[in-house]
């Protein structure tokens, strides 16, 4: 594996090749995505890919990649225009991508955006809240998240976030009428560190979750574009927004094994089934 620092206008971004550019296999090169995850979350499905070149990065300011740009904040908008300038500097045509989470929500605005960078997208469970529903409960329960991370800290925020991920079905009063719950419950801690900057529980990523897709640019570009969800995601919301993009871009989600992290082999936590993860992508990918 090498590595790399491209550096922009706003952000010094930090990539990752494994294998040779140009290919040696006669595929694209195999980019992942995510948001707010960096390249280290892919470790596990990149290592299931060993015949192909795979790119990983770190999205600007988060992992090894800082920001110059002065903001805080996340749009795809943003997001998008840094991976369309890495596989510029790849200088091996378009790419094959998985992107999961936010980072599908970016890979959505970098085929809107820049229609001539990806030949095949796997968009994993990307959490486009506001094109459910019940979008205005979704985004009610996204600034619960919030709520809580400001005022007593990350071991709460990251507890009503696990709760609304893992609520089944729309959001309903009854999810509302809960008590807050508690970080010991989940094995988190209770005591605040007074940080506030993480980009997955304060309003720093709400552009990202908030996105809607252009759908007619999306449509129009040559990408393959696949929505695919978690067997075992179908009830909570990211399986829902899951359904919600598919039928938004007119096709049917297609179902991988496991979770919303399904890729992941237990090094962040509760495990995937990389191997079976990987397999189902591969057979995705060869089918374009």
């Amino acid at each position: 594996m090498e590595t790399y620092t491209l550096t922009t206008a706003g952000a010094d971004l930090v990539y990752d090749v494994r294998g040779p550019l140009p290919t040696a296999d006669g595929h694209p090169p195999l980019f992942l995505i995510g948001h707010p995850m960096d390249a280290s979350g892919f470790a596990a499905l990149a290592a299931r890919f060993p015949d192909r070149t795979v790119v990983t990065y770190d999205p600007r300011g988060l992992g090894r990649s800082s920001r110059a740009d002065g903001r805080v904040d996340y749009t795809p908008e943003t997001l998008a225009d840094d991976v369309h300038a890495v596989i510029t500097k790849l200088g091996a045509g378009p790419v094959e991508m998985f992107a999961s989470s936010g980072g599908a929500v970016t890979a959505l605005a970098l085929v809107a955006r820049h229609p001539g960078d990806v030949t095949t997208l796997v968009a994993h469970e990307p959490p486009l809240i506001t094109i459910t529903p019940d979008g205005p409960a979704a985004v009610r329960a996204r600034a619960g998240v919030r709520d809580a991370y400001e005022k007593r800290g990350w071991g709460a925020g990251m507890a009503a976030f696990v709760a609304m991920t893992s609520w089944e079905g729309e959001f309903t009063d009854a999810y509302f009428a809960q008590p807050a719950p508690d970080p010991a419950a989940f094995g988190m801690p209770a005591e605040d560190d007074g940080s506030r900057d993480d980009p997955l529980l304060s309003d720093r990523s709400w552009a990202v979750s908030g996105h809607r897709p252009d759908v007619d640019a999306i449509n129009a570009a040559p990408t393959r574009v696949v929505v695919a969800v978690g067997e075992e995601s179908r009830t909570v919301q990211t399986g829902r927004t899951s359904d919600a993009a598919a039928e938004l871009l007119g096709q049917r989600v297609t179902v991988f094994p496991s979770h919303h992290g399904g890729f992941l082999d237990g090094e962040f936590g509760y495990p995937g089934k990389p191997d079976e993860f990987a397999a189902r992508l591969r057979e995705v990918l060869d089918a374009s």
